[in-house]
């Protein structure tokens, strides 16, 4: 498909005439004009046919990727118990600023946030996890038997710079596990992640693991993190040397080449664990040996969210060259529910970038789903043929026959062309002498011989000749891995 140029259409203001000066009336001398804001870059007055930077369409033929992701994610969590929740895309600001906590990027720097007219300061949510954690607090979750699982998908929204799979309005799966501290849900949530991403195509795929602690633990960390890093402050990028004030660990995540091999002689999170995080940690890894899932230890690895408490983990997909790509990630947040008003309860979770991961199946070649195709066309002459086919087409889906048509074309040499251009098996042809009659031509476009039913019969006729050509009809399709 060509692409559109974009169009502007532009309203003309009406003329102003300004008032004749009045007899007698005193001279003054203009005054120095004043400086006022820069013009907007689209006016008021201008419609641009252009989506805003950073968002963008999801075309038609890209949808047969986003509807296996969107299938993927729904059978892993049907088969790992998580029941669907969507929660409002606007929640109060102070709900993100209150669990990410300011000094973050996304609060500092990418959070949308505007005032309501009725004086309300609210916020697109850059994340899933404080919205379901508000649902979990408002809605009595806490006295569900344990462990709660719960799952969504849908956008959410960062003013980032835009680039190559990363955009102001993206796509997540997020999964969400409360009220059970056990590390066996750490492993059990990795191995949903990984079902997910192997089952959509992906193959080399690696998970990196860490465990930051407690918030204690982390307090230790970060004073020792401060220490080193204040001595070779002059060695850091410039936005990390804001963050050595405002948020230390976030350092450990910048992708600035003098900045990574700086932390990388860092002190690591793992030497000031205290004795229970260590023992939780390892209980997870060996989970995952049992699972014999790919991993490896990143002891910078950090996460950008301040809720973060013990295990925190990333999935990474690799290409030929070794150059590796974020999927998402996730990690535990016990404190977070108290944090928010909530009981004490312990949870993990995490959310999957669906824009990224579909930018790698088309990388990796993943074959998209293929959405059924009609196996019956229903070809119809005149107005009397019209009306009758629109019930006829109502009859075919009603018992299951999956149907095809061309309403508003003339001829029947051009609907039939549509019919095999389809490639259905049958073709229904109804005309005026058929709407008359009460009958209908049922044609086998397999073995090319037709014939002439009631409509009382049309259904059953045309499954009979499916049944007889089950053998050419379309298989639910098998995806490679």
């Amino acid at each position: 498909m060509a692409p559109k140029k974009n169009v502007i259409v532009k309203k003309s203001k009406p003329a102003t005439k300004s008032p004749a000066p009045t007899k007698g009336a005193v001279k003054t001398e203009k005054k120095p004009a004043t400086k006022t804001a820069p013009a907007p870059l689209v006016s008021e007055n201008e419609l641009l046919m252009q989506s805003l930077r950073g968002m963008r369409d999801i075309l038609p033929d890209e949808q047969p990727y986003w509807e296996r992701v969107r299938r993927s994610l729904s059978s892993a969590a049907q088969e790992y118990g998580f029941n669907r929740i969507d929660t409002p895309t606007v929640e109060y600001l102070h709900l993100f600023i209150r669990s990410i906590k300011e000094g973050t990027d996304i609060i500092d720097k990418e959070i949308y946030s505007f005032q309501t007219r009725g004086g309300d300061r609210v916020a697109l949510r850059p994340e899933f996890t404080a919205g379901i954690g508000r649902a979990y607090i408002q809605h009595g979750m806490s006295v569900l038997p344990k462990p709660i699982r719960l799952f969504s998908m849908g956008p959410v929204f960062r003013y980032d710079r835009p680039q190559e799979g990363r955009y102001r309005e993206l796509w997540q799966g997020d999964f969400e596990v409360f009220g059970e501290a056990d590390p066996i849900l750490d492993a059990q949530v990795i191995q949903v992640a990984y079902r997910v991403v192997r089952e959509l195509g992906l193959k080399d795929i690696e998970f990196q693991v860490n465990s930051i602690g407690t918030p204690e633990s982390r307090k230790r960390y970060e004073k020792a993190l401060v220490r080193f890093l204040e001595s070779q402050k002059h060695k850091l990028c410039q936005q990390c040397r804001e963050r050595l004030v405002t948020n230390p660990m976030r350092i450990l995540d910048c992708k600035e080449d003098k900045c990574v091999q700086l932390t990388s002689q860092a002190p690591q999170a793992l030497d000031f664990l205290d004795d229970e995080s260590r023992a939780h940690f390892k209980s997870l890894l060996e989970y995952l040996d049992e699972l014999e899932l790919p991993y490896s230890i990143n002891p910078r690895l950090v996460r950008g969210l301040d809720y973060y408490t013990r295990t925190v983990f990333e999935i990474w997909s690799t290409d030929r060259e070794g150059k590796k790509y974020a999927l998402g990630g996730g990690g535990r947040y016990d404190n977070l529910i108290q944090d928010l008003g909530g009981e004490p309860t312990p949870a993990i979770g995490f959310g999957l970038g669906l824009d990224r991961i579909v930018l790698e199946m088309k990388r990796t070649q993943v074959r998209p789903y293929e959405f059924p195709k009609p196996r019956v066309f229903l070809a119809q002459l005149g107005d009397l043929a019209k009306k009758k086919s629109l019930r006829m087409f109502a009859e075919l889906e009603k018992h299951g026959v999956l149907a095809s048509e061309s309403f508003g074309r003339g001829s029947l040499k051009a609907q039939m062309r549509v019919a095999s251009r389809i490639g259905v098996e049958v073709t229904i042809i109804l005309g005026q002498k058929e709407a008359i009659d009460g009958t209908a031509i049922v044609k086998d476009m397999v073995s090319g011989t037709q014939e002439t039913v009631t409509q009382e019969r049309l259904v059953d006729a045309v499954k009979k000749i499916l049944k007889t050509n089950a053998s050419l009809s379309h298989p639910t399709p098998k995806f490679d891995q």
